[in-house]
């Protein structure tokens, strides 16, 4: 009897050659959110490492970190709490810019949304340079939260951010990695 091997995330996500421009694997984690098993997968082996861990606010990281983060905070009963690209979300606000590849962002979270000495894990699909992750990070301690950890579903380690966020202090999960393959 033969039996097929088990899926992993990785096997969900599917590879654009040339995504957003010329010479870039994209790994593009629409098919493993459009897939109920595969996502099902991701959001508890996500949650997994954190068993346990007293948690009050899950942070999603804008956009896909939306979709996990909402999920995430579900099967976790806390609340979800969005950090944005500046200017969308309404009300009183701190920001934090960041670097990109070329140019500069800001990424903004509500001035209210975490109370001092709140547990926060941060969540995002995917892992690069670690400058998204960063900012949120810094947005969250400057608000008086403690990071208990960070999770994404894709490292990219050949960028770096694993090294970056581990260097602060942060304890990062991941998924699954992507060597420039």
């Amino acid at each position: 009897m033969t039996t097929t091997p088990r899926k992993t995330v990785k096997d969900y996500i599917r590879t654009i050659a040339d995504f957003p421009k010329e010479g870039i694997l994209f790994r593009d984690v629409t098919t493993l959110f459009a897939d109920a098993k595969g996502f099902r997968m991701a959001i508890d082996e996500m949650v997994q490492p954190w068993a346990g861990e007293p948690i009050d606010k899950v942070i999603g990281l804008e956009a896909r970190g939306f979709i996990l983060g909402g999920a995430i905070a579900h099967q976790l009963s806390k609340g979800f709490v969005p950090i944005r690209k500046k200017g969308k979300l309404p009300g009183a606000t701190i920001s934090q810019s960041y670097k990109l590849e070329y140019g500069e962002a800001i990424m903004e979270i509500h001035d209210d949304a975490i109370r001092p000495g709140e547990r926060v894990l941060i969540v995002d699909d995917l892992l690069a340079t670690g400058g998204t992750c960063q900012a949120g990070a810094q947005l969250v301690r400057r608000l008086g939260g403690e990071i208990v950890g960070c999770s994404f579903v894709v490292d990219l380690p050949e960028l770096g951010g694993r090294t970056l966020l581990e260097a602060q202090g942060l304890d990062v999960n991941v998924l699954c990695a992507f060597d420039g393959e």
